[in-house]
């Protein structure tokens, strides 16, 4: 049965229609994106094995034929819910995750959707239930959560607010790869929280040509751009669905993250994201650029190119581990130094003056 996503939920989330897809048995042929990306060939060398993906979003259908298996039980962190992160009202949660982690089904498992790396597994975090998305108090328990239950890489294809960041800063330090969306316009005409976070991956979208899509929000903060114009993947009630917006790619980003640490599993989260980046196709103005950031994602040169370990600087603020300064924090160390060495010369400069007039008063 093919399930389509209501209105409401449609505005909340892409801003585009979503059509419904004529035939289950067709929905590969559907997804241009794994051509497009090459995934045959990807997952030929990996498929995302020992990597846990957390999904927060509106819950994953657990039951659908094309994820049985890789859903493992996670957490309502909003109310109305089962409470594990099972089911799902919307159909936004599955289709994220289904283009992560879905591995069809049928005969051979040809049938279905396929997500990029069919071997991970999905931790699912459900922040809304059908009454709204929760806030960044609610994103930052799914977060600290996710870190807690061991998943190396974490999906926020919703927006939020600022209350997420400590939680954010946390799971990056801990060795987290956090990927987000930059927003969809024009419902949003910047990238907010927690894609403009330092150390997200924040993801744009490209469509089906590889320029970048007119719903995709640019930005200083744009790290990779991968799919996200009529992307298909699966849906609630056994269904599938299409949909247009940077959440389909992040999702695919996530995927990718996936297969390239199944990999190279000794590499660091910075590490892994730093490989996405150089291996990405330069698309825009040469080098990183609003639009594009470093790239248009190149999943099978990521696995195919020998990645560096060395530890390098992350070469851009939307995944840099850098250490945060709050306002309240002392004045940085340069600062006190110079102060201290203007304070000594100023004494210095007191003294001789002191000293030569005492000179001249005893000459009198």
């Amino acid at each position: 049965m093919l399930h389509a996503v209501a209105a409401s939920m449609l505005a909340a989330t892409v801003g585009l229609a979503i059509e419904t897809p004529a035939r289950a048995d067709n929905i590969r042929d559907l997804q241009w994106h794994l051509s497009f990306l090459e995934i045959a060939k990807a997952q030929a060398i990996s498929q995302g094995e020992g990597i846990t993906v957390a999904v927060i979003d509106s819950g994953i259908d657990n039951n659908h034929p094309d994820m049985t298996g890789n859903v493992l039980t996670g957490l309502d962190v909003v109310v109305g819910g089962s409470g594990n992160g099972w089911g799902d009202k919307l159909g936004h949660g599955t289709g994220m995750a289904g283009l992560i982690a879905a591995h069809g089904h049928g005969a051979g498992n040809k049938d279905g959707a396929l997500g990029l790396a069919p071997k991970a597994k999905i931790l699912p975090i459900r922040i809304e239930t059908g009454s709204g998305y929760g806030d960044g108090k609610a994103l930052a328990k799914g977060v600290d959560e996710a870190v807690s239950r061991g998943a190396k890489i974490i999906t926020v294809p919703v927006n939020s607010d600022a209350n997420s960041f400590d939680a954010v800063q946390r799971a990056v330090k801990a060795g987290v790869i956090v990927v987000a969306s930059t927003g969809n316009r024009p419902r949003e005409n910047f990238i907010g929280d927690p894609a403009a976070h330092p150390g997200v991956v924040a993801v744009g979208a490209v469509d089906k040509e590889g320029n970048i899509a007119e719903v995709s929000v640019r930005g200083p903060a744009v790290s990779l751009v991968a799919p996200g114009v009529d992307i298909v993947s699966a849906s609630n009630d056994d269904g599938y669905r299409k949909g247009t917006g940077t959440s389909p790619s992040t999702a695919i980003v996530s995927g990718a993250a996936a297969l390239v640490w199944a990999k190279y599993p000794k590499l660091t989260s910075t590490q892994v994201v730093e490989h996405l980046t150089k291996t990405a196709t330069d698309k825009g103005a040469p080098g990183r650029d609003n639009d594009y950031g470093f790239g248009v994602l190149n999943v099978l040169k990521a696995l195919t190119t020998e990645p560096s370990t060395a530890p390098t600087a992350s070469p851009t603020q939307s995944f840099q581990n850098a250490p945060i300064i709050e306002p309240s924090d002392p004045e940085p160390k340069s600062n006190l130094v110079l102060w201290g060495t203007i304070a000594g010369v100023a004494l210095i400069v007191v003294g001789l003056v002191v000293l030569v007039s005492r000179r001249r008063s005893a000459s009198r």
